[in-house]
């Protein structure tokens, strides 16, 4: 059960009774009981742990590998510290990622694919990278993520279409609560990146809010208009959030994108796409990168050849996966150092 970014284990009879197993601020990703349920062997995964087995046996917990202690330990992880973000009748969690010292950092704004995923308690390496580099990395689950109940989740149900849907006031909230939280962070050095729906959300914010100097979206959803007919989900995920098939009402499904916001942009991004990607295929990109190069905004794009496809960032060629690493870094250095 995903839980406010913990991935629990429990059990449910046949009444709908449950009764928990694993709790903690960690993810369980693996499970697997033996017949009668009496020992369970699981996967957990924290911000500083990529993963271990345990066996569950009575009550109590063994640690059977350890595969990662030695890794963990040189490479020097970061633990997230927890915030909450009180706004519009609403509480958002968030979390930061500072690096050692007490200097300031640059704020380095990271959302989330879905929108129905989550940030939470584990290991996610992209946190750690940037965190290595010494950037002060702010997450958040705004209404449109999941763990939060079904009324968070469906939030934004309708509303993509509006000035300021619920999920942006979430956003940039979340950026000014972070800021207050955390005087290290350096909100005259600012970016903001995702990939997905965080590519999604990275052209609207940037198209609300000039404080950013640099950004970075990925595999990006920029045109419901084209996306209805060209992505492996578009009809059914248009209908699902925009509550239109994408053809009976253009102008609400125009209003939708980014695109239709994009003349209001003006910080500096860069656009990552690869060529096999289905679920957003790479024509969104090309739109976008090409809007913003005859508006005048300094952007670039680049492309990772086919088959990498839309999870390339997780689960491409570690060759593409460390050069993609290497220009996100690259990029926001440009502006921010």
């Amino acid at each position: 059960v995903e839980d406010a970014g913990k991935v629990t284990l429990m059990t449910m009879d046949s009444d709908g009774s449950t009764t928990d197993l694993l709790g903690g601020m960690r993810a369980i990703t693996g499970v697997s009981p033996n017949g009668d349920g009496s020992r369970v062997a699981f996967v957990a995964t924290s911000p500083t742990n990529p993963g271990e087995l345990h066996i569950l046996e009575d009550g109590v917990e063994r640690q059977v590998t350890e595969l990662n202690g030695g890794f963990a330990e040189a490479a020097g992880l970061v633990e997230p510290e927890r915030f909450v973000i009180s706004h519009d009748g609403v509480d958002v969690e968030g979390w930061v990622y500072l690096p050692p010292g007490e200097d300031k950092v640059p704020l380095l704004f990271s959302i989330h694919g879905g929108p129905a995923s989550a940030y939470g308690y584990w290991f996610f390496d992209e946190f750690q990278v940037y965190a290595g580099a010494g950037y002060g990395v702010v997450a958040t689950n705004p209404r449109g993520s999941h763990g939060y109940g079904s009324d968070h989740v469906r939030a934004i149900v309708g509303t993509w279409h509006e000035p300021d849907s619920p999920d942006m006031r979430d956003l940039l909230a979340t950026v000014d609560a972070a800021a207050d939280a955390y005087p290290r962070l350096d909100t005259e050095r600012m970016a903001v990146m995702g990939g997905s729906y965080g590519g999604y959300a990275t052209a609207r914010v940037i198209a609300r809010d000039n404080r950013f100097k640099s950004a970075v979206a990925e595999r990006g959803l920029f045109s419901f208009a084209s996306f209805f007919g060209t992505s492996d989900i578009g009809p059914w995920f248009s209908r699902m959030y925009l509550g239109e098939d994408g053809v009976s009402d253009p102008g609400r499904v125009w209003e939708s994108g980014p695109l239709a916001e994009a003349d209001n942009i003006t910080t500096p991004m860069l656009i990552l796409h690869s060529e096999g990607d289905f679920r957003t295929p790479i024509e969104q990109g090309e739109q976008m990168f090409i809007k913003l190069l005859m508006s005048g905004v300094d952007t670039e794009m680049l492309r990772f050849p086919a088959p990498e496809g839309h999870e390339m960032s997780r689960s491409g060629k570690p060759k593409h996966r460390v050069e993609r690493f290497e220009a996100i870094l690259e990029w926001h250095s440009r502006y921010l150092s």
